[in-house]
């Protein structure tokens, strides 16, 4: 699938951009482990963070790790199902992490991940005070080693003796919305939406 690969940085770049949840491989006491996890990116680096007890944060800052980020923009539908496929756009991310133990790199680590969340809300919300900032394992992992691949468009049996078979075949698209924020139940009724989480 190389007709897939995109190798401009600006690829990189706008897929990390597009999300905050990446899958981070790796192996703890010989075992794979795949974790689910929220992402922050700088121009060249990539934060991860999680419980200090964590054992496949620490696992990873013990060797190479993989972290995946994918978006799925669409399912294709083909003639034949062996035709069908989906519209996407992933990166994958290698390399051997680095933890962050300065207090004030990991402020600022988690201040990119928190704005890569939600825009707005590091300046909004109570920062981590020291206890918390202890109990918080964040890794930074370089961005120079990365695969990205994109898939779009439709089907790609128009040309073949399957188009005759008189089927419907196309894309159906698939997006991710941000929903009507809902309050905290005990949040007291005269406590407004903050302005940046109001969109549209």
């Amino acid at each position: 699938m190389r007709h897939k690969a995109r190798t401009a940085r600006a690829d990189l770049d706008q897929v990390l951009a597009a999300g905050f949840v990446c899958h981070l491989g790796v192996v703890v006491d010989g075992t794979p482990m795949v974790v689910p996890t929220l992402y922050g990116a700088t121009a060249d680096t990539l934060y991860l963070h999680g419980s200090v007890a964590g054992r496949s944060l620490l696992g990873a800052a013990a060797g190479t790790v993989c972290v995946t980020v994918t978006h799925v923009d669409g399912v294709v539908l083909a003639r034949s199902v062996f035709e069908h496929s989906a519209n996407y756009r992933s990166a994958m991310i290698y390399g051997v992490p680095r933890p962050v133990v300065d207090d004030e790199e990991k402020l600022a680590g988690l201040r990119v991940l928190t704005e890569q969340v939600v825009p707005g809300q590091w300046d909004y919300a109570r920062r981590p005070n020291r206890k918390e900032l202890a109990a918080t394992a964040l890794l930074a992992l370089s961005l120079e080693e990365a695969s990205v691949k994109v898939r779009t468009g439709p089907p790609d049996d128009g040309d073949s003796p399957d188009a005759e078979l008189g089927l419907w075949a196309g894309v159906l698209p698939l997006s991710t919305v941000w929903g009507t924020p809902v309050p905290d139940p005990v949040l007291p009724p005269d406590v407004p939406l903050p302005d940046h989480l109001r969109r549209g």
